[in-house]
């Protein structure tokens, strides 16, 4: 990366695995941090078997290591590395970094400066500490799990994004730029306890004080609130291609029912969202009949022309190709289901600089 980058001189040790670490580790990277991946031989990171796509997506650019921390003599020139870095990242279980003599109470007086950060489910301490999970596991824990269910249906987890861990590798990337920042004022590093289930939880702080305020105190009615929004939805056009629409807001309502025939619900009863609330799926179901007579481009034209909250679904082939990301150079490259940079432009950043995730041969080299 360019000297110029906003974390050009910062280097971390990550020795955390699968996801949500390396995905957090990769932010780093792509702002310019030197990583450098601390992997368990003789296999690696677990990711390079279960999902090698994956792995490559989110290791791009990292230095590796294969060290056996139960060896003394690999232990100790792994110590040397955290000598070196200003952040130290590892998401195994509590407990198993203070077995190996590598935890933040036995590193941070003599290193002081130094940035911790334990990403785990669900947290260092508490009862379910040592409990194994993934991510629907978290995203049950933390309430987001049971309103995602269709009302009236067993709770589902329908989003096709790994929501927990995408969610906790941005707040521990959100809190160590924080720690770096505090830590130039103070002089003095911190152990940053980031828990996948916390970070969901707090996520549902909007979901939580409007179930408050309107009195949903039932699951039924918090999934209702949750799921189930007039004007607002996946439609299916006459070509078989969705439309995604949100006329959520009344003057957006108004212009809806200029350019779709919504029958009586064009009318004055209906002018207020608190109204059409108790419509919903009605609403929605005559949406789905006018769309399903349009062909989708014709649809999206003359909505977007109206200045309506409407885009098509696009599928994960088509990314590359879509104009909007395309003018914007997100994705390094024009090959279907290339990847995708850093999505915020930072002075001094290339984004095509990463090259490939490390291989294991790269790795072994690195050995002492």
């Amino acid at each position: 990366m360019s000297a110029a980058g906003p974390l050009a001189g910062v280097t971390v040790l990550d020795f955390s695995e699968l996801l949500p670490g390396p995905f957090f580790t990769q932010n780093l990277a792509e702002m310019g941090a030197r990583v450098i991946k601390i992997e368990r031989p003789p296999g690696g990171d677990n990711a390079r078997r279960m999902g090698p796509g994956g792995f490559e997506a989110v290791n791009r650019g990292k230095l590796s290591l294969l060290a056996d921390l139960k060896d003394e003599a690999q232990r100790a020139r792994v110590q040397e590395l955290v000598a070196q870095a200003d952040v130290l990242v590892e998401s195994y279980r509590p407990g198993v970094m203070a077995r190996l003599g590598l935890d933040y109470a036995s590193l941070r007086e003599r290193f002081p400066r130094l940035v911790y950060v334990s990403l785990s489910g669900y947290g260092q301490e508490g009862p379910w500490a040592q409990l194994p999970g993934h991510d629907i596991n978290y995203l049950a824990a933390a309430g987001a799990l049971a309103v995602s269910g269709e009302p009236g249906g067993p709770p589902t987890q329908k989003f096709g994004l790994p929501v927990a861990d995408l969610c906790g590798s941005m707040y521990a990337l959100s809190s160590t730029l924080a720690a770096l920042l505090q830590r130039e004022r103070t002089g003095r590093g911190q152990h940053l306890d980031v828990a996948l289930a916390d970070c969901v939880l707090h996520w549902m702080n909007p979901r939580l004080g409007a179930y408050r305020a309107d009195g949903a105190n039932s699951l039924e009615r918090q999934r209702t609130s949750t799921q189930l929004k007039p004007a607002y939805g996946s439609f299916r056009c006459r070509d078989g291609q969705h439309l995604s629409v949100a006329a959520l807001e009344d003057h957006f309502w108004a212009r809806l029912c200029d350019v779709l025939d919504m029958g009586d619900f064009a009318g004055e009863p209906y002018r207020t969202l608190g109204a059409r609330k108790k419509q919903a799926q009605a609403i929605n179901d005559r949406i789905a009949q006018q769309l399903a007579a349009r062909d989708s481009a014709e649809a999206f034209e003359t909505m977007a022309r109206n200045d309506l909250p409407v885009a098509p679904v696009v599928p994960p082939a088509e990314l590359a190709a879509l104009p909007q990301f395309a003018q914007r150079g997100l994705v390094n490259g024009t090959e279907a289901l290339s990847l995708v940079r850093f999505p915020v432009p930072l002075a001094g950043v290339d984004p095509s600089a990463l090259g490939d995730a490390p291989g294991l041969d790269n790795a072994r080299q690195l050995l002492p």
